[in-house]
C-alpha cells in the first residue's frame, strides 16, 4: 500500500424527512444563497422546504445551473452572491449543481481572474478563501456531496477544479428526494458511481486489502441495488443503498494508498463536451472497450475483479477476464444504456474530433501508468463505434 493522507470534514445527514434539521447546521445570522438547476428542485418543493427550514434567514435564489455547469452561468451567480454579500451557499440538486456551487464559493474570493481557477488540474488552484457551502442531494451519482472536486465547462471544454476549501460543511442525503428522477437519470447515476469505483480499483495490486474490499462491496451493492432502483421507484431500501454507494464511491476513502486510473473519465469528458452525451453514459461506453484494450496491463486486478465481483473463476485467465468485461458491459445495457458510439451518432470522424480535443487539452498520457496515448484512445473509441 502506498503512503497517503486522508481528510474529509463533510458531515453526512442521511435519511428521510430530515430537512427540518437544516436550521441547526448554518449560522443563525447567515445570508444564504440557494443554488439549483433546471427547475425540478422548485417544481417538487425541495427549495421551498429548504427555505422553510432556514427560518428567518435572508435567502437568495439562483437557478438555471446546467447539467454540465457553464462558466458564464456560474459567474452570474458569483456576481449575485457578491452583490448580496452572501455568507453561505446551499446547493440543491445533483453533481453539476454541487460542482457549480463549489466554483462559486471559490470565485467569490479569488484574487486572480476567475478563469484561472480552471487551469490547475488535480493539484488545485492557489485559493486562500471560499464561502462555506452545504448540499441537499437530489441525484446520487458523482459523490460531489462529500469531496472537494468539481468539473466546470468553459469554452466547450471540461476542467476539473480541486480545492480542500470546497468540501461541503454538510450534505443531506434523503433517498425520498430522488423518487421523482427519470429512470434515465438513475441509470446514469449508477453507471457514474460504478465507474468511479473502477477507476480507483482496476489498476495494479499494491496489497491495499481494506480499500479493495470496500471497493468490491460498493460494486456488488450497485450491481444488486442499481437495477432495483432503476426499475422500481418505490423500493426505498434499494434506493438508500444506491445513494450511499454513490457517496462512498468518491468520498476519498477507497482511493487512498492505491494507484488511480481516470482515463475513462478523461475520454468521457471529451465525449460530453463535443456531443452533449450524459456523463454517466459516456463512461459506460468507454469503460468496456478501455478494459479490453488494457487487459494485459490490468490482468491481476481484472482476475481479482472477475472472481470477487462477478464470481467467475473457471477457465483460462483470458476467458475469465473477457467474461468479466462482458458482464460489466451487459450490466450497463441492463440499465437501458447503449454502449455503442454509433447509437449516439458518432463515427470515425467524430473519434478524430474527440482525440483532437484531447490533444488540445494536453490529455496525451493517461492511466495509472501514464502510458495510454492518443493512438490507443483512438483505437478504443473506434472499437466502440459498432
Amino acid at each position: 500500500m502506498q503512503n497517503f493522507n486522508f481528510y474529509n470534514p463533510t458531515q453526512i445527514i442521511f435519511g428521510a424527512n430530515r430537512l427540518s434539521e437544516l436550521d441547526s447546521h448554518i449560522d443563525k445570522g447567515a445570508k444564504v444563497m440557494i443554488v439549483y438547476g433546471g427547475g425540478s428542485a422548485k417544481k417538487y418543493g425541495t427549495v421551498d422546504r429548504a427555505i422553510e427550514a432556514l427560518g428567518g434567514r435572508k435567502v437568495i435564489e439562483f437557478g438555471g445551473v446546467e447539467a454540465n455547469p457553464q462558466f458564464n452561468t456560474l459567474m452570474k451567480a458569483v456576481a449575485l452572491a457578491k452583490e448580496e454579500e452572501v455568507d453561505f451557499l446551499l446547493a440543491i440538486g445533483g453533481g453539476s449543481v454541487m460542482d457549480g456551487t463549489k466554483f462559486i464559493s471559490l470565485a467569490m474570493h479569488y484574487e486572480k481572474e476567475p478563469e484561472d481557477l480552471l487551469f490547475h488540474g488535480f493539484s488545485g488552484p492557489p485559493a486562500k478563501k471560499a464561502t462555506a457551502l452545504g448540499c441537499i442531494v437530489t441525484l446520487p451519482a458523482t459523490g460531489s456531496e462529500s469531496n472537494a472536486g468539481g468539473v466546470i465547462t468553459y469554452k466547450d471544454q471540461k476542467y476539473p477544479v480541486m480545492c480542500p476549501l470546497t468540501y461541503p460543511k454538510f450534505s443531506f442525503l434523503d433517498p425520498e428526494l430522488t423518487q421523482t428522477l427519470p429512470r434515465e437519470q438513475i441509470a446514469n447515476g449508477v453507471a457514474d458511481a460504478f465507474v468511479h469505483v473502477i477507476e480507483q480499483y482496476l489498476t495494479y495490486p499494491v496489497d491495499a486489502k481494506v480499500q479493495d474490499r470496500m471497493a468490491e462491496g460498493i460494486l456488488l451493492t450497485l450491481i444488486e441495488d442499481g437495477p432495483k432502483t432503476y426499475s422500481d421507484s418505490d423500493n426505498m431500501e434499494a434506493r438508500k443503498n444506491f445513494m450511499w454507494s454513490a457517496t462512498n464511491a468518491l468520498n476519498g476513502i477507497i482511493g487512498v494508498g492505491v494507484p488511480q486510473d481516470w482515463a475513462t473519465h478523461m475520454i468521457g469528458h471529451e465525449l460530453t463536451a463535443s456531443y452533449g452525451i450524459a456523463h454517466g453514459r459516456t463512461l459506460a461506453v468507454v469503460l468496456p472497450y478501455l478494459l479490453r484494450e488494457r487487459k494485459d496491463k490490468k490482468k491481476a486486478k481484472l482476475l481479482q475483479y472477475a472472481k470477487r465481483v462477478w464470481n467467475i473463476s473457471e477457465g483460462r485467465d483470458d476467458e475469465i477476464i473477457n467474461q468479466a468485461i462482458d458482464k460489466t458491459e451487459n450490466f450497463f445495457n441492463s440499465l437501458g444504456i447503449n454502449t455503442k458510439l454509433s447509437s449516439y451518432g458518432i463515427d470515425e470522424a467524430g473519434v478524430d474530433r474527440v482525440t483532437a480535443n484531447m490533444e488540445k487539452m494536453g490529455l496525451t498520457a493517461l492511466s495509472e501508468t501514464q502510458d495510454l496515448g492518443l493512438d490507443t484512445v483512438k483505437r478504443i473509441l473506434k472499437n466502440a463505434i459498432i
